[in-house]
């Protein structure tokens, strides 16, 4: 019967997985505030959530988000371009276009949405998109659902860049290059000076994702910022240190208009809850007033990487490399029995022979907090190793 081989098809995958050390399952996690978590029964300090300015738990984005809620309902009732076109959207667009200093802003329902949305809006059959091999999986849907040609260059290659465009792009119509801004799991900044300038010289429109960037670098307007950079397709999130949940692009005003018009996931998906809205200008506003504060999660994980004797972390995310699956969830629930809740990050999410730790630092986090992680952590570190426990790409 196909519902009995169905299920023997999912078995097998899932005893597959099991024995390469790579299923994932859902634990139940309640987050009491903005670092704690209660996970089995246990009371854990949060080193894995991407919460970066602790914004989900502040009085007034959660008053915002009340608010919105009690004047617009619960959720938006349909697409953007039918009835689900809240005011809030605007004044939300409208700030975020400020923070980027661009013309205008499109948010849509989440990240992921947004980057599979707007590359299929300037690419298509025809055209060619060069990518950055450790882009995260989003841009790589936008990049396959395009149906323009995808290349891929080594991870933040400018010259590999260079060579794919002088080599590809006179055969090819319109042309985007993408990258993150931030890598989410390495917590590298892309070149992006270097990658502009090569965009220029051939044509080329630069796409960054900017989700781990907003709020923590470049004085809290992200890695366009921090790099001196104008960057023309400015992607990014209200999900990490918004607080929130939802994506946007911020662009010129054509571009937009554009995007709004033929995105779609924009146009097919249901809009944005209007609670998310409110809350995301809240939490705008609590960034564009406390510059103190989105500069605290980048000192927390410089001081993690200093006590470590580790590269200087370039972003509140810093990996630690264990190679394998079962040495990352070995080092993980090592860490866990010191109370410390740091996700194991295994393939395919990262690439074979480098599963990690990876954690993520935020404003909360006390000295006094990443000063016993950086303990805990040297404890599984062994100097005997030959090839010891070290960061990605640094």
């Amino acid at each position: 019967m196909p519902t009995r081989s169905l299920d023997d098809f999912a078995l097998r995958k899932l005893a597959d997985l099991d024995a390469r050390g790579l299923r994932r399952t859902l634990a139940e996690s309640a987050r009491e505030d903005g670092i704690f978590v209660t996970r089995d029964g246990r009371r854990l300090l949060s080193f894995s959530c991407n919460d970066y300015l602790n914004l989900t738990h502040h009085p007034a984005v959660k008053a915002a988000a009340i608010e919105a809620i009690g004047r617009y309902g619960a959720g938006a009732g349909a697409s953007r371009l039918v009835t689900g076109n809240h005011p809030l959207f605007e004044a939300l667009e409208a700030r975020l276009a400020r923070l980027k200093q661009t013309e205008a802003a499109c948010i849509f329902g989440s990240g992921y949405l947004a980057n599979a949305g707007i590359a299929p809006v300037f690419a298509g059959a025809g055209d060619l998109i060069v990518i950055d091999e450790l882009a995260h999986a989003c841009l790589w849907a936008g990049a396959r659902l395009s149906a323009a040609r995808t290349l891929t260059f080594r991870h933040n290659d400018a010259a590999h860049a260079a060579d794919l465009l002088a080599r590809h792009r006179a055969g090819s119509g319109r042309a985007l290059l993408v990258t993150d801004g931030v890598f989410s799991m390495d917590g590298d900044l892309a070149p992006l000076p270097e990658l502009a300038a090569i965009c220029a010289a051939h044509d080329v429109w630069l796409l960054t994702d900017d989700a781990h960037g907003l709020g923590v670098i470049g004085a809290g307007r992200g890695s366009a910022f921090a790099a001196r950079t104008a960057i023309p397709l400015q992607m990014g999130t209200l999900s990490k240190a918004i607080g929130g949940y939802g994506g946007y692009l911020c662009a010129s005003k054509a571009v937009i208009d554009l995007v709004k018009t033929r995105s779609r996931t924009l146009i097919y998906s249901t809009a944005l809850p209007p609670a998310m809205a409110g809350a995301a200008i809240a939490a705008l506003d609590l960034i564009e007033a406390n510059p103190k504060l989105t500069e605290a999660p980048l000192v927390k994980a410089r001081a993690f990487t200093s006590r470590l004797g580790l590269p200087p972390a370039q972003s509140p995310i810093v990996p630690l490399v264990t190679g394998t699956p079962e040495a990352a969830l070995k080092a993980s629930a090592t860490l866990a029995e010191e109370g410390f809740l740091v996700a194991a990050i295994r393939p395919p999410t990262v690439p074979q022979g480098t599963a990690r730790l990876r954690f993520a630092f935020t404003a909360a986090h006390s000295d006094e907090d990443v000063a016993r992680l950086a303990a805990a952590v040297q404890k599984i570190l062994d100097p005997a190793r030959a090839e010891p426990l070290c960061p990605r790409f640094s």
